[in-house]
């Protein structure tokens, strides 16, 4: 091996396992996503925060404070959430099947491409929410339909609308 070869291999050494400013940087607007999957957080409150491609899977959010939160890409598949204040959240692109939303408030929400397949979506608080383009099974999108109404503050999107009510 000549020391040109020696030089390559300790510089891509040395580019392996310094920090690099640039994935620091990244890091500063994508840091890596959370995860409390199977966690007991019930009542904690989480409002306001970037939570974006956070784990949440199999967790109990019963009566947790999601209000405002930038969540986009999020799971929450197969939590316990009765109750959660999701006011104003972002969660496009999120993941929301077989969960329980029983009385959860989803005021303002952007629900742009979430899925809800399998989800108990029964009282849901929906006033000003965008579902456009959400999964949603025909039974869950009568539901929510019986009380949908306004338009969402971030989108300009009418809830009914979005929902395809009739």
């Amino acid at each position: 091996m000549n020391w040109r070869h020696l030089a390559a291999h300790v510089l891509a050494l040395l580019l392996l396992f310094m920090p690099s400013p640039a994935l620091a940087q990244a890091y500063k607007y994508y840091p890596p996503p959370l995860s409390y999957s199977n966690a007991q957080l019930s009542g904690k409150d989480f409002s306001g925060q970037f939570l974006r491609t956070a784990e949440f899977s199999n967790a109990d959010l019963q009566f947790t404070n999601f209000s405002n939160v930038q969540a986009e890409g999020a799971i929450f598949s197969l939590s316990m959430m009765k109750e959660a204040n999701f006011h104003g959240a972002d969660l496009t692109n999120s993941m929301l099947e077989w969960t329980n939303l029983t009385n959860a408030d989803f005021t303002d929400a952007v629900l742009v491409e979430a899925l809800f397949l399998g989800a108990n979506v029964k009282k849901m608080k929906v006033t000003g929410a965008d579902f456009t383009d959400a999964i949603l099974d025909g039974a869950q999108v009568k539901q929510l339909c019986e009380n949908a109404s306004g338009v969402n503050s971030k989108t300009g999107v009418d809830t009914r609308e979005s929902l395809g009510c009739r």
